[in-house]
């Protein structure tokens, strides 16, 4: 591997280049920019490295952005599938970013700009480790594949339907997924599932329109009566109230509370990043691991009713909004959570709260004891020195579940991320460091898997 290695390391600066052209692209899924110019890029790219490529559309239904496909022979007959996408989150707040968010710039070892983590900067480390392969040894050791899709960010719509119509197209050996990367103290890490996701609209009307405050004596005001909704979903002690909502949560299995055990108690970390003594519950140690990997939520991600702006206004609201995610743990089910949700509602006196689905996914993960984990741990491992730490089930979501269980793939993430990367948020980043030691881990994962 010694000269794969090298003609990464000597072509650094290029791949970040590319990294970069990719990242001025804003490819905002949720506001439907710059979806065609992207995914042209990213064919483009593709076939440079000698990918025959496709550029394929979901099943019919908006929202649904187009889905690159591409396909290599190599030298060994099977075949890596590496899942991506080549869209991001809006970049709003934008008064909170330091830098513009779509002209990334480096400064201090870093990479700043939306996308350069998630998940843009996994795609042009992936692209990078197959040119290294292709400009060393001319062949690549293994079949590789790609499905590159454009609408993750948005709860990956029909991405279940799309794998079910093109089943014999993406079939292949096992999968490498988006993310991935680095505990807080450098530590490499290999994740192998994600949460499910419900993701609804609560919706309230009370009255034809907005009254006078001073009809609170007698007109229903729709503010209070979705308050009170979303106390009935939740309590104080942050356990869900809708009925039959943990039937079918999942315990860890020995092997994954083995893998949780290992892990580092960095959770003081994440506190101080967010500016807490401590996390809810006080939990710590393996009871923060278990909590935060294994246990399902229910988040209120925003709230709408009546007057908003500056300054008062006595105002009675007639409507009021909520949007109310629920992250799902296996063996939830999107659907029966929210069947649960409209008949907990309905039971306890809220019938009139209307129910719009914006989304789910189901919950996925790959046994710790499958053989390409081990693969993959010992590619990560050539790379960085340091044994990977096996992820059973990160708090995220992603649609895992199709490529699972629809494809029967076995499925890790290893990557270019670190715990401070800002994901989501403004003055998204990577470390520059972590880039090139996460392409050189993808080309490792590449010969290993072809050898094996």
């Amino acid at each position: 591997m010694d000269d794969v290695f090298k003609y990464i390391d000597d072509h650094h600066d290029d791949a970040i280049k590319s990294l970069i052209e990719l990242c001025s692209f804003p490819t905002v899924s949720a506001q439907g920019r710059a979806i065609k110019e992207t995914a042209e890029w990213v064919s483009a790219r593709l076939r440079d490295l000698g990918f025959e490529v496709q550029v394929l559309p979901k099943p019919e239904g908006p929202p649904a952005q187009p889905v690159v496909y591409a396909e290599a022979h190599g030298a060994s007959p099977k075949t890596l599938l590496f899942y991506d996408h080549y869209d991001v989150q809006p970049e709003e707040p934008l008064d909170l970013w330091k830098t513009p968010p779509f002209e990334p710039v480096q400064k201090d070892g870093k990479l700043y700009g939306r996308g350069v983590s998630d998940n843009k900067g996994n795609i042009a480390a992936r692209f990078a480790a197959i040119r290294a392969w292709r400009e060393t040894r001319s062949e690549l050791p293994c079949g590789v594949k790609f499905c590159i899709e454009g609408d993750e960010e948005i709860g990956s719509p029909y991405m279940e339907a799309f794998v079910e119509r093109h089943k014999a197209l993406l079939q292949a050996d096992a999968c490498i997924w988006e993310g991935g990367g680095v505990t807080w103290e450098g530590l490499p890490e290999v994740t192998l599932g994600v949460k499910g996701l419900l993701y609804v609209q609560l919706e309230c009307e009370s009255i034809s329109r907005d009254a006078h405050s001073s009809y609170g004596t007698v007109l229903p005001n729709a503010a209070w009566r979705l308050v009170w909704a979303l106390a009935s979903i939740k309590g104080p002690d942050e356990r869900v109230l809708i009925e039959g909502f943990y039937d079918d949560v999942r315990e860890p299995n020995p092997d994954e509370l083995a893998a949780l055990k290992k892990m580092p108690h960095d959770e003081a970390e994440t506190a101080k990043t967010y500016g807490i003594p401590e996390f809810l519950g006080n939990v710590s140690g393996l009871d923060y691991k278990l909590r935060h990997l294994f246990q399902p939520t229910a988040t209120i991600d925003g709230l709408s009713s009546g007057y908003e702006g500056p300054g008062p206004k006595t105002v009675l609201p007639a409507k009021a909004m909520a949007k109310v995610d629920f992250r799902l743990v296996n063996d939830q089910d999107p659907h029966d959570i929210e069947r649960k949700l409209r008949a907990h509602l309905d039971k306890h006196g809220f019938s009139d709260i209307k129910i719009i689905n914006h989304g789910g996914e189901h919950p996925a993960r790959t046994p710790v004891t499958d053989p390409f984990v081990q693969v993959t741990k010992e590619a990560v491992q050539q790379v960085y020195g340091d044994e990977p730490l096996l992820v059973p089930n990160m708090a995220g979501t992603g649609p895992l579940y199709p490529f699972v269980t629809t494809l029967g793939l076995p499925t890790a993430d290893c990557g270019i991320g670190y715990p401070d990367a800002a994901i989501h948020a403004p003055n998204e980043n990577i470390r520059i460091e972590d880039f090139r030691k996460g392409t050189k881990a993808i080309a490792a994962l590449l010969g290993r898997f072809g050898a094996g």
